[in-house]
Order: C-alpha cells, then structure tokens, then sequence
C-alpha cells in the first residue's frame, strides 16, 4: 500500500493542533520546547483529577501495608508503554511515507509518542471511585430508581439522557472531564488537542447506541461520549476526517491511535495485576512464571529466547525481582509485536474496520496464552475476597450518596436538601429544579470525582455513622 489517500480515514487528516474552546484553527505552537502534544501531557499530569487517582482503586484495596497499583500509578505505568508504542509506530509511518510534508514527518517521528502518553496518562481520569464496580453502583442506582424519583427523572430526560446513567461509563466520562468547563466561564475544559482526546475515545458512540456487544462493532461495545458532549465529539470527528458509521446514529469509526492507546493498558494491566497478586502472595512465582515465559518459546533471537531469559531469572535471588525481570522483558516482548500488528493492520485501521483490539491479531499460540491469564485473573485475582468487599462496599457507598443528593436536587423545598446542596462542591453549579439533567449531571460528576476515602468519609458523616469534629 503506497498511496495515502485512498482509505476513508489517511494518516495526513488524523493529527491536528485544534483545541477544545479554541479558536477554529491548527496553527502550531511557536514554543520550540514544548509542542502542542506535550503541553497536552503537562495539562493532565498537573491537574487536580490525575492527582486524585492515588487513592482511587484499580483492583486491591488501598491502603495496605503493602504496596499495590492505584489508578495513577496503573495510569503511570500505561503512558510509559504508549509512548514507546507510539514513538515505535511513527517512526515507522514517516518511514514509510517519506514524499509527505515536513509536518507529516515531524509529528510521526516526533510527536506521536507524546500523543499517545497523554491519552494513556488520562485513560482513567473518569473513572469513580471503587474501581469498575463503581461504574456498575452507578448504574444500579439509576437502574433500580422507583416510585416519584424514577417518574421526576425518566419524565425530564430523554432517552439517551437517560442512558447517560444507567449505563453510565468511565470513558465517556473522561470525555466530559478533560472537556467540560463545569462552573468555569472559559470553554474547553483542559483545552486539549482533539488529536489527544481522540486517541482516548475507544468507543466512540453515544450511551443510547452503545453497550451493544453482538453488533459487531468495536465501537459499541460500551461508550465514548455523554449527550452533553456530543457535539464535542462530532467537531473531533469532523476535525479529522473520521466518519460515522454507515446505518447507525452517533457510533464513529475508531481514531487508528486509540488502538495504541488501548493495547498499552491491555499489556499493562494483564502483567501488573499479577504482579500486585504476587506480592500480596496470591499468586506462586511457579505460577506467574507458567502463564508469561512461554511467550518466549518461538522467539529466535537469542537474547529474546526462553534459555536466555531463565538464565538470567536463575541469577535472581528475590522473588519480587524476578517478577519485575518477567513483567519488563514481556512487555517490551508484546510492544515490539503489536508495533509490528499495528501496522500490518494499516488498511484496516484507515478504512475504520478493524473490529478488534491489537491483542486478539496475535496469532493463535500467543492469543491462547492471553486467554489463561485472563481466566486466571478472574478467577483468583479479581474475585479475590478483599476485591470483592471493596466492590460490595463501593455499591453501598456510592448507592448511598447517589440517594441522598439525587433527592435533594429532585425536592430542594425540603429542609434537609439545602444543607445536602450546599456540601456540593461549587466546581459542580446546581441549578433551578427545572435543569434535572444538568443536576443530577453535576452530582454525578461530583460523586465520581471523589477518592475511595473522601466517598467513605462523606458517606459516613451524611448518614451520621461518624459525627465530624468542628475545626
């Protein structure tokens, strides 16, 4: 494949420094050392939402007495590996295509890998407290809504409103996060490139189209954007030549970058979450060596073999270091080889119809073996005693401040409610009783933002489990 254009996405459309509430232009920065891309990266790091992933679950509890990933070091973690696969990546696309612009050149062999970063580093920041079951507390609250509640709110939304709770998601969450300006005059929320924020969206499609697994698209399989950011989303799309797909309403063809973004918190997550149940001592060294040295088995160059590496494990004394000997070979392993899928799947990615993530082009041995460490995961990882009470704990908590202010919005009139409203923070504007979509947005907003401990320690003081001291 030589011509660039004849797909209906092309790697020249899909990169721009066009920003959220900026103006209508893609001018470059004149700043020599921080390009577009990198001011990106600096934007998320520096604020307060990724400050708040530290104590903010990713599978064990947080704290113990050991440590193991939170969502900022899992997110830490992920934007390292997308940087290398984004700088592995772009070299090889400006290689490729070596008659393009000095632009083209210029961000494929330069700023992609900061692209990527970014978008990992900020592939979290929507996500609620308590991990995924914080997600599903979310939507069991406004799933299981009876009587006058679910009448006053099912009758003020529209359908897709609606949706946008009871199948609330993390990713489309982080949308809205990264791009609402909230009670602030100033549009565009962190003002992030729309190349960034694409390479985020990895189900790019309403809450109304989404969560629809046996369509056939990867695109559905959960969602990408709130309706309050669809207009957001459509001016991306447009931005960058990404078309919607034919016969459905707001469902996108994926950004080709999200499939970086994607694969590099697929590899991290697969590996580090064993790791953390290793140290915690659920999981063997003779275990954890089972399930990831045999990626090495057909690997021909000698420092890449299975007797090369066993070597070097047998020099090893501590068990934690060999792990992390195991965990950093196999996933510099897998980002050399999902470098190489991604770009023999290039007419797939520009034509929008690679309906699968990175991991699952493996070929069959490799796809096989990702298989029994998924099982093992969920068998003895993620369904492990301590994940599943802060799951139960999540449900309880979150279901509990859901109720309190969610009633409160719904009939300020009454003493209790005012009180409630005022504890929510002014980053969150309450509106006149009318505006219901946009209130019990904004708690929901509120509720989410929240660490696992500001959730648990509000709960108990709205509830009168613990009295709070005057200071």
């Amino acid at each position: 494949m030589n011509n660039l254009y004849i797909y209906t996405m092309n790697w020249a459309s899909l990169f721009t420094t066009q920003r959220t509430g900026g103006k209508e232009n893609t001018s470059r920065t004149a700043d020599y050392v921080r390009n577009s891309f990198i001011k990106d990266y600096d934007r998320i790091i520096f604020s307060s939402a990724f400050r708040r992933l530290q104590n903010k679950t990713q599978v064990f509890p947080l704290p113990g007495s050991i440590f193991v990933h939170n969502r900022l070091t899992h997110s830490l973690e992920v934007a390292s590996v997308g940087r290398s696969l984004g700088k592995a990546v772009g070299e090889q696309i400006a290689e490729k295509y070596p008659n393009e612009s000095a632009e083209f050149t210029e961000f494929y062999r330069h700023e992609l890998a900061s692209v990527i970063a970014a978008s990992c580093l900020a592939h979290d920041i929507g996500n609620p407290p308590f991990g995924h079951s914080g997600e599903d507390a979310i939507r069991a609250f406004f799933e299981g809504m009876e009587g006058e509640t679910k009448k006053m709110i099912t009758e003020a939304l529209s359908p897709n409103q609606l949706r946008d709770f009871t199948n609330f998601e993390g990713n489309s969450n982080a949308l809205r996060v990264l791009t609402h300006n909230y009670n602030e005059p100033e549009p565009g929320g962190y003002r992030l490139t729309y190349t960034t924020l694409a390479s985020l969206a990895k189900y790019p499609c309403s809450s109304i189209s989404g969560f629809k697994k046996d369509c056939g698209l990867i695109s559905t399989k959960k969602s990408g954007f709130f309706d309050s950011e669809a207009k957001t989303y459509k001016k991306i799309a447009a931005a960058m030549n990404i078309p919607e797909k034919e016969g459905f309403t707001q469902v996108y063809a994926r950004h080709p970058f999200v499939y970086l973004t994607e694969a590099a918190d697929d590899i991290c997550y697969r590996v580090i979450d064993l790791e953390d149940a290793h140290r915690l001592g659920i999981l063997s060294i003779e275990k954890f060596m089972e399930m990831f040295l045999p990626f090495f088995d057909t690997e021909t160059e000698y420092y890449k073999t299975r007797p090369y590496i066993e070597q070097k494990l047998a020099n090893i004394v501590d068990d934690n270091q060999k792990v992390q000997y195991i965990r950093a070979r196999w996933i510099g392993l897998m980002t050399e080889k999902l470098t190489q899928i991604f770009m023999e799947q290039e007419e797939a990615l520009l034509a929008g119809t690679l309906e699968k993530d990175l991991l699952k082009c493996l070929p069959e041995s490799a796809r096989k073996l990702i298989d029994l460490i998924n099982k093992y995961s969920v068998n003895y990882v993620y369904n492990y005693k301590a994940v599943v009470e802060i799951e139960i704990a999540g449900y309880n908590v979150i279901g509990g401040l859901l109720k309190e202010f969610v009633n409160a919005v719904l009939h300020p009139e009454l003493p209790k409610s005012g009180k409630l409203i005022k504890l929510v923070s002014q980053q969150f504007p309450i509106k006149n009783k009318e505006y219901v979509y946009e209130n019990i947005q904004s708690l929901v907003d509120f509720i989410a933002g929240m660490t696992d401990l500001y959730a648990i320690d509000t709960y108990r003081k709205i509830t009168g489990i613990t009295i709070p001291e005057i200071r």
